[in-house]
């Protein structure tokens, strides 16, 4: 494998992956999914992540009608939990590929400008190394294509309990 910018896991593969804030800010998002088969969206479980994410689903959406372009899953990042994203992804018809909790030791992976698999071991290390490692496997293997419908705004606020 070899990393390819920010959002390509996969150099050889048809595997995009979205980072929702920093992709729907910058707006660099488009170019890619004429280029790619799958596209997964990473997101964290709350409320303003997952509306940036939907605009991300109708994104995809409008694009699979002229591209090959489908939706793979979401990753959930830095949550701890996943009830408001397992709700949307119910209402939508998405699933979550991984799930990342807003542990520490990414963070000093961050801070030491090294990736995970070159840290000394720990057990908190080698639980966040498994779950890469199972992600990976996924992608590689292939995820399906889900066809899922994005929601109306007042609908996501309905949706997570919001007035």
């Amino acid at each position: 494998m070899k990393l390819l910018k920010e959002h390509h896991l996969l150099e050889d593969s048809d595997v995009v992956i979205f980072d929702v804030l920093g992709d729907v800010v910058c707006g660099g998002f488009a170019a890619p999914l004429q280029h790619a088969e799958r596209a997964v969206i990473v997101t964290a479980n709350d409320f303003d992540s997952i509306f940036a994410m939907n605009r991300i689903v109708a994104a995809i959406a409008a694009k699979a009608k002229n591209y090959n372009v489908r939706l793979g899953g979401v990753i959930a990042n830095r949550s701890a939990a996943t009830d408001q994203l397992d709700k949307y992804n119910a209402a939508t018809g998405l699933s979550t590929l991984a799930r990342f909790p807003d542990l520490d030791i990414i963070r000093q992976s961050r801070l030491k400008k090294s990736v995970l698999f070159e840290m000394e071991d720990s057990p908190a290390l080698l639980a966040v190394q498994q779950e890469y490692l199972l992600l990976a496997e996924k992608l590689w293997a292939g995820v399906p294509a889900l066809a899922s419908v994005p929601l109306k705004d007042r609908d996501i606020f309905d949706l997570l309990g919001f007035e």
